[in-house]
């Protein structure tokens, strides 16, 4: 068996970067022109760039296909195309699942459930996952350098709340038993805490 992020990328990683050009192809980054796909590119890069396997990879260039693109009929297709591994990394980096059951909770409660299932994510989640908010920070970080106060007009939880949420999310990775049990995950831990702080 080879160690994590030694497997070359196959068949099933090309797959995946068609389902989610096919999925994304006409979403935006939040109030830019960036193609959203450039969003899950960095995540990959970053995921892979950190040890991540073959099905992190798959998992990161979908992360966000189930949440915003179709919801549990999406996340059915994943799973039958790539497998339950990935399928179960997509579904735990979304904060809903249209189709799953319940009502959509308002934003902050959403945050509040999404923090509370990171302590218990497994490894191949919480890789992921870091990713996905290291790019975010990152992008509203650079943002708000070029266009100042405007950019928290286009976040739901507005300044106060995405600050909250970044900060919280830095604290909740720290909690996770996985953080201390897999080496690949404090250095990502540790840049997130860096942007966000």
């Amino acid at each position: 068996m080879q160690p994590a992020g030694t497997a070359p990328l196959g068949e099933r990683f090309e797959r995946a970067l068609v389902m989610a050009h096919r999925l994304h192809a006409r979403q935006r980054r939040k109030g830019t022109e960036i193609p959203y796909i450039a969003h899950l590119l960095a995540v990959c890069a970053l995921v892979l760039e950190a040890g991540g396997t073959e099905d992190e990879a798959i998992g990161a260039l979908l992360h966000d296909a189930a949440e915003d693109q179709g919801g549990a009929a999406t996340l059915a297709e994943i799973e039958r195309v790539f497998g339950r591994p990935v399928a179960d990394i997509v579904r735990g980096c979304s904060d809903h699942v249209e189709g799953e059951g319940g009502t959509r909770l308002p934003w902050r409660q959403r945050k509040e459930r999404y923090l509370r299932h990171l302590v218990h994510a497994p490894a191949s989640i919480l890789i992921v996952s870091l990713a996905d908010k290291t790019h975010n920070a990152r992008a509203i970080r650079d943002d708000h350098e070029r266009i100042g106060e405007a950019l928290w007009e286009r976040f739901s939880g507005g300044r106060k709340g995405v600050l909250w949420y970044y900060r919280a999310l830095v604290d909740a990775y720290e909690k996770a038993p996985a953080m201390a049990e897999d080496p690949r995950l404090p250095p990502m831990h540790e840049r997130l805490d860096r942007i966000v702080s």
